[in-house]
């Protein structure tokens, strides 16, 4: 394998235990160079875990972590490429943006002269130039996180390790960063690992995403494979809204089945691993999958149909919905309203007609669970 083929971070059958708590169980990945890798799961999944031991502050029970293809299982935290960003940024109040950023170059014994140039390219390259005067408390919440980067990037890591970093952040802001993060990360091209609970966050700024779970990895892939096309029933309810049924199978053709889910719907679905009749199974379906027409002919086509009525409006602008109650079911199905302005008047109480493709709607064997 030549340098250019070696990845930035490889794990190789990693283990932590604590205890008899198992935190992160058999992990194996690897980020290339220049990658914006996200792990994405709930909160004690066990990634937080993963990243400290990527950064040197636990140690695997067993296993390996390899960063530009040499381990560094016995390398000390400051020893080794990677710097990371805390939720919290732990920038120093006391000191302006250029001693912040300067800081770690500063214990490494580097020339003032030296530092001074090293931080006004650094300022440069996230876009924050002649910044360096500034206090602290001067700066916006968005530009605290580029500092925070800032002071990261100036000792050249391979790897930018980020720990929920935008977690503090209010809800506009947090939005308007996670295009900037991406934006930013292309700009410099130094490899960044995220950790993130928000899928949003993860599906908006990453290449590849891994979901994990009760300290395994469910599934890695791009974002759009992961929305689109989930291995686990885990990952359609994780990623994503979606509708979701229980039910037994039926018939089976090929990859394609039809079952009666709770509240008797019928509903005919694609398999994914290996399912046969008579078992119970998971079905899901996303909001947007779902044509919604007030004309029962407009549905004829499509494999699933059903008629319901306007249970609630969720006004959203753009990501409006109605909840569609079905005779029979007592949960609601989603539906994403289409912007066109045909449903802008759409009423609680109204007669629907609901339809969507069997190719559109995931089912999983109910032991697939993975939650």
């Amino acid at each position: 394998m030549n340098d250019t083929q070696i990845p930035d971070l490889e794990t190789t059958d990693v283990v932590k235990n604590f205890g008899a708590t198992v935190a992160v169980d058999q992990v194996n990945f690897e980020v290339k160079k220049g990658a914006f890798f996200s792990i994405l799961g709930p909160s004690g999944c066990g990634k937080t875990t993963l990243m400290r031991m990527i950064a040197g502050f636990e140690g695997p029970s067993s296993g390996d972590i390899l960063i530009r293809g040499s381990s560094v299982i016995d390398v000390p935290p400051n020893r080794r490429p990677v710097n990371m960003v805390f939720q919290h940024l732990a920038l120093f109040p006391m000191m302006n943006v250029a001693k912040n950023i300067g800081y770690g170059l500063r214990r490494r014994g580097i020339s003032g002269k030296e530092i001074d140039r090293a931080v006004d390219a650094v300022l440069e390259r996230v876009g924050l130039p002649g910044m360096g005067p500034r206090k602290i408390d001067q700066l916006s919440g968005g530009q605290k996180q580029r500092i925070a980067i800032a002071r990261c990037l100036i000792l050249e890591p391979t790897l930018l390790l980020l720990d929920e970093p935008l977690g503090a952040l209010d809800l506009k802001l947090r939005e308007q960063m996670k295009i900037e993060l991406k934006q930013l990360q292309a700009e410099i091209g130094t490899t960044f690992l995220y950790i993130t609970h928000d899928q949003s966050e993860a599906l908006v700024m990453s290449d590849q995403v891994a979901v994990m779970n009760h300290g395994r990895f469910e599934q890695v892939a791009t974002p759009q494979e992961l929305y689109y096309r989930p291995n686990t029933s885990f990952v359609a309810g994780f990623v994503g809204d979606a509708n979701r049924w229980s039910g037994k199978v039926e018939t089976v053709s090929g990859d394609e089945l039809r079952l009666h889910g709770q509240g008797g719907v019928a509903i005919v679905a694609t398999a994914v691993g290996g399912i046969s009749v008579g078992m119970d199974v998971e079905i899901f379906v996303r909001p947007e999958s779902v044509f919604i027409s007030r004309a029962e002919a407009e549905i004829a086509e499509f494999d699933n149909k059903i008629e319901g009525a306007v249970d609630s409006l969720l006004f959203d602008g753009g990501r409006s919905s109605a909840l569609i109650s079905v005779a029979g079911d007592d949960r609601d199905i989603s539906v994403a309203l289409p912007q066109t302005g045909q449903f802008s008047n759409l009423q609680a109480g109204e007669k629907v007609y609901l339809g969507w493709q069997a190719d559109q709607t995931r089912c999983f064997a109910a032991n697939n669970v993975g939650s």
